[in-house]
C-alpha cells in the first residue's frame, strides 16, 4: 500500500485546527495516510490542542517539538519523520483543504509522469480586507499560465519521496527566518531531477487573519523575500553587479509608484514590487534583518 505522509508546521497558529479538521477528508484509494506535525514554538503548549484535533482524524498524527522559531528547522523535522513514505504532501498552517485535494495531488502526478505537484493557494480576506488587495490578491499564490516549475512553495506541494536522490536534502536553516527555505529548496531537487508540474485544480484556501491585512505585514514580507533572493541564488551576477541590478528595478519600482500614485492598486502594487528589489540591497550592503514575525504564517 502506498504511504503518503502529510506535513504540516505550525507557530502559535490559532487556525491550525480548522486545516487538521479539513484534512479528515482527504482519503486516497489505496493510500496510507499520516499528518505530522510540527511545532516550532519554545514550549510544546499547543501539543495538547494539536493532538485533540487530531482525534477526529481517520488516520494517524504524530507530534514533533521543533523548537527554535526558525521554519526550516520546523520542516526538516517533519523530513526526518517522514521516514520511508512513498509521497510527502505539505500544507501551510491554517490552509484549508477541500474533499479531494490530496486525490487531486496525486492525480496530477500521475498524469503529468511528475515527481514534484504545486498547487494554488486562493487567499480569503474579511470583510474589512480593502479593495486594492482584493484586486491585487497579495496572499494568493494562483500559479497562472506563465508560471513555470521550480517557482513553487511549500503552502501546497507534493513530493515523491522513498528511494529518491533528494531524500537526503534538507531545507536551509539561514533562510528558516525569513523566508525562501521552500523556494530554495525545490529549486535544488529540480537541479537533482525532480520532474515538476502544476495542479491547478488542487487548490487550499488561506483565510487571511487581520493581523496579515496590515501594509506593514506585506511590506516586510516582500523586503525579505529579497533578501532571500540573494542568500538563496542569485549567481549569475556579481555582487557589485547585482547590487546595481536591484538599485536599478528599484529606482524603477518607485517611479512607477509615483506614476500611478492616484490608483491606490497600481501604487500599491509598485511599492510592495520595490520592497523585493530593496531587501536584495539591503541584504548585499549588509544591512540587518528585521525582527521575525510571530505570526507569518509558517508552513
Amino acid at each position: 500500500m502506498m504511504r503518503v505522509a502529510i506535513l504540516l508546521c505550525t507557530h502559535r497558529k490559532a487556525a491550525l485546527a480548522q486545516t487538521i479538521a479539513s484534512l479528515a477528508d482527504q482519503a486516497v484509494r489505496g493510500a496510507e495516510l499520516r499528518l505530522i506535525v510540527a511545532d516550532n514554538d519554545e514550549t510544546e503548549a499547543a501539543r495538547p490542542a494539536i493532538l485533540r484535533a487530531g482525534d477526529a482524524l481517520p488516520f494517524a498524527l504524530d507530534y514533533i517539538h521543533a523548537p527554535a522559531g526558525n521554519i526550516a528547522i520546523a520542516r526538516n523535522a517533519c523530513l526526518d519523520a517522514a521516514g520511508d513514505a512513498d509521497w510527502i504532501a505539505t500544507i501551510g498552517a491554517g490552509h484549508i483543504a477541500p474533499r479531494g485535494w490530496l486525490a487531486g495531488m496525486l492525480g496530477a502526478a500521475r498524469i503529468g509522469a511528475a515527481d514534484c505537484v504545486f498547487g494554488p493557494v486562493r487567499a480569503l480576506y474579511p470583510p474589512q480586507a480593502p479593495r486594492w488587495m482584493r484586486e491585487l490578491q497579495p496572499h494568493s499564490l494562483p500559479y497562472d499560465k506563465r508560471t513555470r516549475p521550480p517557482c513553487g512553495c511549500a503552502g501546497n506541494a507534493l513530493l515523491r519521496w522513498r528511494g529518491r536522490p533528494w531524500q537526503g536534502r534538507r531545507f536551509d536553516p539561514a533562510l528558516g527566518r525569513m523566508g525562501g527555505e521552500d523556494a530554495d529548496f525545490f529549486r535544488s531537487i529540480s537541479g537533482m531531477g525532480a520532474r515538476m508540474t502544476i495542479a491547478r485544480g488542487a487548490e487550499v484556501a488561506d483565510p487571511v487573519t487581520p493581523h496579515r491585512l496590515r501594509p506593514e505585514w506585506l511590506a516586510e514580507r516582500s523586503y525579505r523575500a529579497g533578501q532571500a533572493r540573494v542568500l538563496e541564488a542569485q549567481r549569475g551576477l556579481s555582487r557589485a553587479g547585482l547590487l546595481g541590478w536591484a538599485a536599478l528595478r528599484a529606482g524603477g519600482c518607485a517611479a512607477m509608484q509615483a506614476i500611478g500614485s492616484q490608483d491606490e492598486s497600481r501604487r500599491n502594487f509598485w511599492f510592495l514590487q520595490g520592497q523585493i528589489y530593496r531587501g536584495i540591497c539591503a541584504e548585499l550592503l549588509g544591512r540587518p534583518h528585521p525582527a521575525p514575525d510571530r505570526e507569518t504564517g509558517q508552513g
